[in-house]
């Protein structure tokens, strides 16, 4: 059974994110894994609206605060002490991370 480990790295500082990305790449390179990605999503621009004051009656409000959130996707296929490694490791503040691990069967066999 193969282990496909999904890394979805999100961060608002474009230069944290691709500094992080390149890390790993150049981790994945040392180690002999293989590293699909890092694949792009179009960035996203998020809008905050901003009260004056906290009461529900209130209405005035400051401009609103936006900002983007830049995207990237890695996949490891198979490298699973790599893949733990990676997932387990401290990374900077501004880099929001997420994991997920899918299980591949092979053919002809069953699922137990």
């Amino acid at each position: 059974m193969t282990f496909v480990t999904r890394l979805t790295l999100q961060s608002g500082d474009r230069a944290a994110l691709d500094g992080t990305v390149d890390d790993l790449k150049a981790t994945a390179a040392r180690k002999g894994a293989a590293l699909k990605g890092p694949h792009s999503r179009p960035p996203r621009t998020l809008r905050v609206p901003q009260h004056c004051r906290l009461h529900a009656d209130d209405e005035r409000t400051f401009s609103s605060w936006d900002y983007t959130v830049f995207t990237r996707d890695l996949e490891i296929h198979g490298h699973d002490e790599f893949a733990r490694t990676l997932a387990s490791r401290s990374f900077p503040d501004s880099v929001h991370v997420e994991v997920e691990i899918e299980q591949i069967h092979g053919m002809g066999r069953g699922r137990n």
